[in-house]
């Protein structure tokens, strides 16, 4: 969780503001995963609980940046019959890196609260 907090402040995900009544500040929780890897390490994920936002009033467009499987096939099936190698990699903390183009208010994490602006969203 540590390492996850660190990397949003890192990649400055937010700045607190003070909270103001008009504002429907998302709350947030912590999702873990198991990894596929040998060592089986845990992964923590801070997630905004955007289920409790409305359509057209908090947010007017959802987008989700997924490939198709027939695309995946697609480049297995050209790389298999070129002979080339294929490499895997993976980009820590991928979605920290996009943009929102509009003001998204979320409640500070649970035991990661700034002490000294505790009521900041």
């Amino acid at each position: 969780m540590l390492d996850e907090f660190n990397a949003l402040l890192r990649q400055e995900t937010w700045s607190l503001v003070p909270s103001s009544s008009h504002q429907n500040a998302a709350g947030c929780k912590w999702v873990f995963k198991i990894k596929r890897c040998s060592d089986r390490s845990i992964e923590a994920l801070l997630v905004a609980k955007g289920f409790h936002q409305h359509s057209g009033i908090n947010y007017f467009d959802t987008f989700s940046p997924v490939v198709k499987s027939i695309t995946i096939r697609t480049i297995l099936s050209i790389v298999v019959s070129c002979g080339w190698g294929i490499w895997q990699l993976d980009v820590k903390n991928a979605f920290l890196h996009g943009y929102l183009s509009e003001a998204m208010f979320m409640q500070q994490p649970s035991y990661f609260a700034d002490p000294l602006r505790p009521t900041h969203v």
